[in-house]
């Protein structure tokens, strides 16, 4: 997928920067198939290493919890609904930060979900590690989505739990209460 990326962002450097305009345009219906390129697209360079170097490693513990398509799929789409509904309505969305910052979220809460220590712990050395690209999600600096950044790691907490595994003797809610 990194690869993908790379060649991507050459095509587009080659073609002065003309597949950008394929990103989220909020409120738009065309700007809802700009949820299924968003990702795949970068402003330059930079802004692509921004994703990749935080990416690749999430990526690979998230496909370690043998959820990664349902993760990415559910934090994918809902960052993009989330920057549809909400960005500015003059601004063109693109990136994969918000999936990053899904994958973030999906690290740090899945063990409470889990109800596992091990994960829990995991979640903790994640959060140490990369907790400090969460203020990503406030709004205050020009030209970054807090949106998709916030709607991602949203997405994350929703996907940690949707895959949250049953336990066995965890109580479960059934339409007669504990069981």
């Amino acid at each position: 997928m990194a690869a993908v990326l790379i060649v991507v962002e050459l095509i587009d450097t080659v073609m002065n920067g003309r597949l950008d305009a394929h990103g989220i345009s909020p409120r738009s219906w065309s700007g809802l198939v700009g949820i299924l390129w968003a990702p795949f697209l970068h402003a330059d360079f930079a802004h692509l290493i921004g994703n990749l170097l935080p990416g690749v490693v999430l990526a690979y513990f998230v496909v370690l919890s043998g959820h990664a398509i349902a993760v990415t799929a559910i934090v994918w789409v809902t960052s993009g609904l989330g920057v549809w509904l909400i960005a500015p309505s003059d601004s063109i969305t693109i990136g994969a930060s918000g999936i990053v910052f899904g994958w973030l979220a999906f690290l740090i809460v899945r063990g409470v979900f889990n109800r596992d220590v091990w994960q829990v712990l995991g979640g903790i050395v994640v959060l140490v590690v990369y907790g400090g690209i969460l203020w990503g999600a406030l709004p205050g600096t020009a030209g970054v989505s807090w949106q998709g950044h916030l709607f991602g790691a949203i997405g994350g907490v929703l996907a940690a739990s949707v895959t949250a595994r049953d336990r066995p003797g965890a109580p479960a809610i059934d339409q007669g209460g504990f069981r």
